[in-house]
């Protein structure tokens, strides 16, 4: 893969996305930075978080919406989304008793994982 350049764009992008701390859609992080970088383009912030993912530098979340989110936390976790208010939250755990299941299975060769839950949030209840 060819290494990116880290643009100014590329850093105010990936900040937008972590100051958002919402698994923010990229509607929601072009939105945001329309208000305080009007310069940096629609096409630009598309183009740049799609990157960011494809290098592992974002989190993307394809599941939920039938938008695609992206997430600043990449280590390995799962995700909660609220079936009210629509917020997707971070799940940590570990479900390595599964995937060592498959592992042992050579009829699998998994290569990545998405595990989604879906209920009610605490602030909905």
């Amino acid at each position: 893969m060819e290494a990116r350049r880290n643009t100014v764009q590329r850093q105010i992008i990936i900040e937008a996305v972590e100051r958002l701390n919402t698994h923010a859609t990229a509607t929601e992080v072009v939105e945001y930075l329309i208000k305080t970088h009007p310069a940096i383009g629609r096409a630009t912030i598309y183009r740049n978080l799609s990157q960011m993912a494809d290098a592992g530098e974002l989190l993307r979340i394809d599941s939920f919406h039938g938008a695609t989110h992206y997430d600043h936390n990449c280590h390995p976790h799962y995700h909660f989304e609220c079936n009210s208010c629509g917020k997707i939250f971070d799940v940590e755990g570990d479900i390595s008793n599964i995937l060592e299941q498959f592992k042992n299975n050579k009829d699998f060769d998994i290569t990545e994982c998405n595990v989604s839950f879906k209920g009610v949030c605490w602030d909905c209840k």
